[in-house]
């Protein structure tokens, strides 16, 4: 029913930033959206929530550099990754619906060099 893409992932110092996209096919305006994040051989981690009318939630972690946001016009939803740390290094998943996801999408990498 709903299929997410990620982009905007890559390579970037300490300190530096990056704005991640998530692609939606299929509608989302009625959907909760979420970013979470899997650093290798660790746990998957929630990041961050955004309802379907604009409210948002962080994890601990990343509240005052991180920010999601949506464009229910343009079906995308966005985090945007600011003063990034080595231990953000991650694969970055967007999902629909909350808190149990219906629909993942691929992933995109984020690595973060000191």
């Amino acid at each position: 029913q709903v299929q997410l893409v990620e982009s905007g992932g890559g390579l970037v110092q300490a300190g530096g930033s990056l704005r991640l996209s998530c692609a939606a096919f299929g509608g989302i305006g009625g959907y909760h959206m979420t970013w979470h994040r899997q650093a290798p051989e660790k746990q998957r981690e929630w990041v961050a929530v955004i309802s379907a009318g604009g409210n948002t939630n962080y994890a601990d972690s990343v509240k005052g550099r991180f920010t999601i946001s949506r464009d229910n016009s343009k079906s995308t939803v966005y985090l945007q990754l600011n003063s990034l740390k080595p231990e953000d290094t991650a694969v970055y998943y967007c999902a629909a619906g909350y808190p149990a996801a219906s629909y993942w999408g691929q992933g995109t990498q984020v690595t973060v060099s000191s």
